[in-house]
């Protein structure tokens, strides 16, 4: 009876050590480990929208500094260790709300569409998302006077949230 005990305590010590799937946050599942370098070429756009790449490759940058031991930037002097490309596909502006008084709209979803490819030093995919879809809504102003374009605030939130779930898929594997 004790020797079953103690076989059943070996084999669960054993499953437990051997790689149940969990890892620590940061743990860099997609990185080498001997990396310590990341560009982030500004963002490529097929779309005839500017100024969102400018927001979503910074916004990458920050993340990926404050998240990782990678030392990140626009551009590595010379041979970064990893290289994240990004490419927005799509950006697509729409009505979401409507205001029967004023017969204008009154809020707006932004959709974007992103692919992104992490490679290393010899270009070998170490992650690659060609279909990331991220959305965020912002309010019209009705009042002319008072009027303030909240678009670019939404495309900032928009593209935190993006690098924020970009740095999670790339760090934890997701």
């Amino acid at each position: 009876m004790i020797r079953g005990h103690i076989r059943l305590a070996i084999l669960l010590a054993a499953g437990a050590i051997s790689g149940c799937g969990y890892h620590t946050v940061g743990a860099a599942t997609h990185l080498p480990p001997d990396a310590r370098t990341l560009s982030v070429p500004m963002f490529a756009t097929r779309t005839e929208v500017y100024h969102t790449e400018t927001s979503m490759t910074d916004a990458v940058i920050r993340e990926f500094a404050a998240r990782s031991r990678l030392r990140a930037a626009p551009t590595a002097g010379g041979n970064p260790d990893v290289v994240l490309h990004g490419t927005i596909l799509k950006e697509v502006v729409e009505p979401l709300t409507y205001n029967t008084s004023t017969q204008q709209s009154s809020s707006y979803l932004i959709t974007l569409v992103v692919s992104v490819t992490l490679v290393d030093s010899g270009g070998k995919v170490l992650y690659e998302n060609k279909n990331y879809v991220f959305r965020n809504q912002y309010q019209a102003t009705s009042d002319l006077r008072t009027f303030l374009d909240e678009s670019p605030a939404a495309v900032y939130r928009l593209s935190r949230d993006f690098a924020r779930a970009l740095v999670a898929d790339v760090l934890e594997g997701m």
